[in-house]
């Protein structure tokens, strides 16, 4: 049987699929037909119910629970690992309700958690996450919403952080930053939808025997970015939430869900379970 799944480029996806698109571990009667796009892109995709298996934005996700159901391996969790908002270096900070502001996508996490901590800043504009550092320095915004690895290097390009809304989330809710999971078609049934999380599962554990190592999988998609800051990378988004959500993991994405519906116009009438536990 051959699968869809889509991930990003990033070392924290690489790392973690690496073993089981490559076939460093036993995928029985299963083959990948793997896509890496932007995380923007992957949940754009979601919303139209277009892979099998995707790697998705929360917020994306809570909205395509019709079609997709959270895997229990694969996410990307934590503490310290939130969206960083930053402006040019200067001795006043701007006023962030009243800035343009450059994002990483509607339907990203980072969006979401934006919106929770200013919920009047409105002059927000979508870019592909890469670009946002230099939308910044060239002022076509004034802030810049920056995930992934450019948290490593925005103050070597003469940006600075006006406030990491990860640590304002923690600070608030007091429970892990939920940034995005794996999802898989409820209409593959829950049999199939366990054993691809297991694979997932049994690929990280793979790359963790191996660790420091980073493979030329890794390397072959992250082409811009020294092995330091792809191991920085690989630490601060890949752990233990990443093998299995657990009961933390799991009820930090419920108080997301929680979140996430208040900030609805136009609430769902039925709300699908989001894990493959409660199916």
């Amino acid at each position: 049987m051959k699968l869809t799944l889509g991930f990003s480029p990033c070392p924290n996806d690489t790392f973690i699929f690496d073993a089981l698109v490559n076939r460093k571990i036993d995928t029985g009667d299963l083959a990948f037909d793997v896509v890496l796009e932007d995380v923007e892109t992957l949940n754009q995709w979601a919303l139209q119910g277009k892979l099998d298996f995707t790697k998705l934005s929360f917020p994306a996700f809570f909205k395509a629970t019709d079609k997709y159901v959270l895997l229990d391996a694969g996410s990307a969790l934590g503490k310290g690992v939130g969206p960083l908002l930053v402006c040019k270096q200067q001795a006043t900070l701007p006023d962030v309700n009243r800035s343009r502001i450059a994002i990483p996508g509607y339907n990203t996490t980072a969006n979401l958690l934006l919106s929770f901590a200013f919920p009047e800043a409105g002059n927000k504009v979508p870019y592909l996450f890469s670009t946002i550092e230099d939308t910044v320095l060239n002022e076509e915004t004034t802030l810049g919403l920056i995930i992934h690895e450019n948290r490593f290097t925005y103050q070597d390009k003469g940006l600075q952080k006006v406030m990491d809304l990860g640590e304002y989330w923690e600070s608030k809710m007091n429970v892990p930053i939920p940034l995005g999971g794996i999802a898989g078609k409820r209409r593959h049934g829950k049999e199939l939808l366990q054993r691809v999380s297991g694979l997932i599962h049994e690929s990280l554990q793979y790359a963790f025997t191996r660790y420091p190592e980073v493979t030329g999988y890794v390397k072959a998609h992250s082409q811009t970015m020294s092995e330091q800051v792809m191991r920085q990378h690989i630490n601060l988004y890949v752990n233990n939430y990443s093998l299995d959500l657990g009961a933390d993991g799991k009820n930090a994405i419920r108080q997301l869900h929680k979140v996430f519906l208040t900030q609805q116009e136009n609430k769902p009438e039925t709300s699908r379970a989001l894990f493959l536990e409660d199916e």
